[in-house]
């Protein structure tokens, strides 16, 4: 269908819809560090294959949606608002990819001594997600409420859960931090350099989806 199906109905459908893909990235997260704790590195390879499909369909419908948008809709916000949203909803799918490309820049083995904690920080980020996707799932009823009510108010409630929830992964990354370095004995600079640097990505992933959910925020306190 096309996207210009749109114009006849709500302005939040496109964004909805740029979600979904967006969250088809976010989604392929942790069975890639599952799979790299396995060291299964062709099945590895597959999942990041599609984040990349993923991710270029969200960039697709991001640019369509900038085209869109403003021409389309009579809108309940300010437009300048929902690009805004947009814009930084989209920054999760980048960095799913560029997680993506790191994990499989080599054939990385996940240290043993970091794999519990690891997969616990990554799914603590996840779980920031998780609160945004959440939140953004409420669009339709914030859209029908005219941003205003119970929706509003269940929808600040959890942009505040996801604000804490993005505290709690913080303070993971820095433990995970320490124990990596703790093991330049043992792993080879490079490798340690390559997980310090998907470890912080995936620090920005949980910042992406707290600042999202920041910007659903302003929007309903206007």
């Amino acid at each position: 269908m096309g996207l210009f199906h749109w114009r006849k109905h709500s302005p939040f459908e496109p964004l909805a819809e740029h979600m979904d893909r967006v969250r088809a990235c976010v989604d392929l997260v942790l069975p890639m560090f599952e799979s790299a704790r396995a060291g299964d590195f062709e099945r590895l390879k597959e999942i990041a294959e599609q984040v990349f499909k993923a991710e270029h369909e969200a960039d697709k419908l991001k640019m369509e949606i900038r085209r869109t948008i403003p021409k389309a809709f009579s809108l309940p916000v300010y437009r300048g608002d929902l690009l805004a949203l947009v814009h930084v909803q989209d920054d999760l799918a980048d960095t799913a990819e560029d997680i993506a490309v790191q994990l499989t820049i080599k054939n990385l083995v996940m240290p043993e001594a970091l794999a519990e904690q690891a997969l616990g920080y990554v799914r603590q980020v996840v779980k920031v997600c998780e609160k945004l996707f959440e939140a953004t799932g409420k669009l339709k009823d914030l859209a029908e409420s005219d941003f205003s009510g119970e929706p509003a108010e269940q929808v600040l409630e959890i942009a505040r859960q996801a604000e804490h929830e993005e505290w709690v992964a913080d303070k993971m990354q820095f433990q995970l931090a320490q124990q990596l370095f703790a093991l330049e004995d043992e792993i080879r600079a490079t490798d340690i350099f390559l997980w310090s640097a998907i470890f912080q990505n995936l620090g920005a992933l949980a910042n992406h989806a707290d600042k999202t959910a920041e910007r659903l925020r302003r929007m309903l306190v206007r």
